[in-house]
């Protein structure tokens, strides 16, 4: 059976925890070659590694900091190293913090934007050499870039920008067919600790009346990633229950 995916290169940040690590397996899965980056090394990134193996050879899986324009540099050399050129690109990686707007610091400010909005920007320059003709670029973004979130105002504001940033993206990049799209999570399941009222909260909000699931993410990327997808760009799919 010929795999959706087959024959694609893919390269994705932020792989080896919750909805990253989904989409990681789900690209693998449908017959991808992908490349992907923790920012430390350990257990998550060594198992990861050994379910890829189980998979092929050819996938990996490197230490990077999106933070850092020379790691994305890397990542990008790695990946035309290994693969010659690229078919997907997928920013999943971000930080996250709660803080009242009063008490943030243009520290924390930066810090968040950097790895959530600034990484995606230098991430695609970067790979603008090396991505084929009818590519598919996927964000991660959320669905509080369009609600907001108390405590959050860095992280809303990240993620609207990159809803800005792939509008763009689209018109400038369609004359190549390379697509450009955002996928936003609501909330969704993963090893994080959430307090169990939290979740309550948000199970009552969600009209399916529960939390998502990594996988359920990872498939929405999956589907943009494909030539199923071929005249969807520059949009934002929410994958959020409906809340």
């Amino acid at each position: 059976m010929t795999l959706e995916l087959s024959g694609k290169n893919a390269l994705v940040t932020g792989g080896t925890r919750g909805i990253g690590r989904a989409v990681v397996l789900a690209l693998a899965g449908a017959g991808a070659r992908v490349l992907t980056c923790s920012r430390s090394a350990g257990e998550p990134a060594e198992s990861l590694q050994r379910e890829l193996k189980a998979l092929g050879d050819e996938h990996a899986v490197l230490q990077a900091d999106v933070a850092r324009s020379e790691d994305i540099d890397r990542l990008v050399a790695e990946a035309a190293s290994r693969f010659g050129g690229l078919d997907v690109v997928v920013h999943n990686a971000g930080v996250i913090s709660h803080v009242p707007f009063a008490e943030l610091t243009e520290q924390e400010w930066h810090r968040v934007l950097d790895v959530n909005l600034t990484a995606a920007y230098l991430l695609v320059s970067r790979a603008l050499p090396v991505l084929r003709d009818g590519a598919s670029i996927v964000h991660i973004g959320s669905k509080v870039a369009t609600v907001g979130v108390p405590l959050r105002s860095h992280y809303t504001a990240a993620k609207a920008g990159l809803i800005g940033l792939t509008r763009s993206m689209a018109k400038e990049l369609g004359g190549r067919r390379i697509r450009v799209n955002v996928v936003a999570p609501g909330p969704v399941e993963t090893e994080a600790e959430v307090p169990a009222e939290v979740v309550a909260r948000y199970q009552k909000m969600i009209p399916l009346g529960r939390l998502g699931r990594p996988e359920e993410i990872a498939a929405a990327v999956r589907f943009l990633a494909g030539d199923g997808a071929s005249f969807i760009n520059g949009e934002t799919l929410n994958v959020d229950g409906g809340i």
